[in-house]
């Protein structure tokens, strides 16, 4: 009997969602994903399709349009995604930025922003990192001052995921408080028609190449009082931290997704390719490395499992969760170097699944916090 990978947070609702979520995918996103990758981008229509369907910020309440879901349901949709390595529309990012605005938003920004970004109309970015200051937050550069009527943005941001495409960026900078102390505050920047707001360059990476990640410049962009995200400055850091157990298991459910499409292309692989006369799923190289590969993902699926019941019931804490990031992305790295393995000299041919699975796992040990950080975070808890 073939080896299954069981959800132990599914259902059958959840099912027929990841359903509907499938033939999204294979209508919309599987079709022109190669000529994303030319691009370095899926364009605006693509989100507006997902949106128009309920795909986007699904566990968002209804109250702001959302489908009134829970992580499951974004859940489902990242992994369909990533078992493919359909990377281009990166809504891990979008669905984090609705939750900046409805876990520290005003009303006001609330109302405004999470219907549109339901809708696909806006696309959501978070720039944080800048050519020198990555995982040091404390050491951003971006600057806002007051000004007339609000503020005054200036700096540079770089590998921002939708930088491209965004329609609303979430900015970190730092601000002073009342004694000159510098502190960080997050900006919520509509970047139709800004004055001063650029997209420099798409950024050429060794993987996610349907991914628009880009360089953004500020150079004196005036933001609104309403537009300073909760409305009280110098809260960047705590509401930063915050969100970060769902944002690190993201990045543990997508690579326990991506392990299982590298498996189960691997093993169609292994039983059409000959070699000496016959399948090379029969050598035992082959049946061994596959054993190695099914057991580390049966052993991943129930912790990244028991990490997405513990996060819908609320008690999920930073220290698991960097566990989930740590483990999900070192392994996937191991996993889909021994799939690539088998496949040989044709594993390193981007038509196949499998060499865009590798390259784009290369990655997911840096952003959302390298494996160094959560290493240090963990260790703080030991």
């Amino acid at each position: 009997m073939p080896i299954q990978f069981r959800r132990s947070w599914s259902d059958p609702d959840l099912e027929q969602y990841r359903d509907t979520v499938v033939r999204f995918i294979d209508q919309h996103v599987a079709p022109a994903d190669e000529e994303a990758r030319k691009r370095g981008h899926v364009g605006h229509e693509l989100w507006r399709q997902a949106g128009q369907l309920g795909l986007l910020c699904s566990d968002i309440p209804d109250a702001y349009d959302g489908a009134g879901g829970d992580f499951r349901h974004e859940a489902v949709f990242y992994e369909e995604m990533s078992r493919r390595s359909l990377t281009g529309m990166n809504n891990s990012v979008h669905n984090i930025v609705a939750h900046y605005l409805l876990n520290h938003g005003t009303e006001d920004q609330k109302s405004r922003f999470l219907p549109r970004l339901v809708r696909g109309e806006l696309v959501g970015a978070i720039a944080m990192t800048e050519p020198g200051a990555g995982s040091d937050l404390r050491g951003i550069g971006t600057k806002a001052v007051r000004s007339e009527g609000g503020w005054r943005l200036n700096g540079a941001k770089t590998f921002i995921s939708n930088g491209f495409l965004a329609g609303l960026v979430l900015v970190v900078a730092t601000t002073p408080d009342e004694g000159g102390k510098p502190l960080k505050s997050i900006f919520l920047v509509e970047t139709a028609g800004r004055s001063g707001y650029r997209v420099g360059r798409l950024l050429d990476k060794v993987g996610l190449k349907a991914q628009d990640t880009a360089e953004l410049f500020f150079d004196d962009v005036n933001v609104g009082e309403e537009d300073l995200l909760g409305g009280v400055p110098g809260q960047g850091l705590r509401q930063l931290m915050s969100d970060l157990p769902y944002e690190r298991l993201v990045i543990g459910v997508m690579a326990v997704a991506a392990m299982e499409g590298a498996y189960e292309a691997t093993r169609e692989y292994v039983r059409e390719r000959h070699a000496f006369g016959e399948p090379i799923e029969r050598f035992q190289n082959t049946r061994f490395k596959l054993a190695e590969i099914a057991t580390e993902i049966q052993v991943g699926r129930a912790f990244i499992d028991r990490c997405v019941e513990d996060l819908v019931a609320g008690r999920l804490d930073t220290t698991t969760a960097s566990m989930a990031k740590l483990w999900g992305s070192e392994t996937q790295g191991r996993v889909v170097d021994a799939c690539l393995q088998l496949f040989g000299g044709y594993g390193y041919m981007n038509e196949y699944l499998i060499a865009r699975l590798y390259a784009d796992a290369r990655v997911q040990r840096i952003y959302g916090g390298t494996s160094e950080i959560m290493k240090e975070v963990i260790s703080r808890a030991l």
